[in-house]
């Protein structure tokens, strides 16, 4: 009996360490399809995807709609779109997108728009997440675009740390860099305004003295500060499609975003 017994017990102890061996052998083998997974070359991990891309898509009525659109690195996006000869307006939203299982493509979060990431370009697609085929194909494209200062049109959102809305002036207050020139085209939302610049490195900048037209408008506040801002700046901060200007890199003076004008 104590021979059976012993018999019996060593059975088990042998079991229990085979046992132990093939969970071992499931987990060093899970490890290995895991570390496998995460090594394959996708978009998300094998491409500069973060950046601005522009494009006009196909509209069904009308010439086409502008898209602008900004993916950061902490995977929010930044969208402007613009319906060709039926409004002057731009609409800008914001939010997440996600990566789909592959790495391949993403999904806006609050709009279920799709995109296939390639180098240097989106493809917008249908909402299953398949490529739209057909004579138009080519023209769901956008194309992703290396962000200068100069040749711009940058539309003030911000300044003396004041965001600035529609109901503050009379008309949309903007400045634009020409490279050729170097001047400055800009409006302080009621008169127009020009100068020169000058560009150095590192992104410092500098404005002449303003010269303008003379209206009068009942809201002034922000052209003012415009115009302090430009004629106080010594540096810039690029980063996507926002522009701000410093003075001795102190808080920004002014904020700006590129929009397709």
């Amino acid at each position: 009996m104590k021979a059976a017994s012993l018999t019996r017990t060593i059975g088990c102890i042998a079991a229990i360490a085979l046992a132990a061996s093939a969970c071992q052998s499931q987990k060093t083998t899970s490890n290995q399809a895991t570390t496998v997974a995460d090594t394959i070359h996708n978009s998300r991990n094998s491409v500069d995807w973060a950046g601005t891309y522009n494009g006009t898509l196909p509209c069904a009525d009308c010439p086409g709609i502008r898209y602008s659109i900004t993916l950061n690195d902490d995977e929010t996006y930044r969208l402007s779109t613009q319906y060709i000869d039926k409004s002057d307006s731009v609409f800008t939203e914001s939010g997440q997108f996600k990566w789909d299982e592959r790495g391949s493509s993403i999904t806006l979060a609050d709009r279920g728009e799709k995109f296939q990431v390639g180098e240097n370009r989106l493809i917008h697609l249908d909402m299953e997440g398949n490529r739209i085929t057909g004579d138009l194909a080519d023209q769901y494209v956008l194309h992703k675009v290396t962000q200068t200062v100069t040749g711009q049109y940058w539309k003030l959102v911000e300044v003396n740390g004041k965001a600035v809305t529609s109901e503050m002036t009379q008309k949309e207050p903007y400045i634009r860099l020409n490279e050729e020139e170097k001047r400055l085209e800009a409006n302080g939302g009621c008169n127009g305004l020009g100068g020169t610049y000058e560009l150095k490195e590192p992104n410092r900048i500098k404005f002449s003295q303003l010269i303008g037209t003379m209206m009068a408008c009942e809201k002034m506040e922000v052209e003012d500060g415009l115009k302090r801002a430009l004629e106080t700046a010594d540096s810039y901060h690029l980063q996507g499609d926002t522009l701000q200007l410093f003075r001795a890199r102190m808080a920004p003076l002014a904020k700006f975003v590129a929009t397709q004008k």
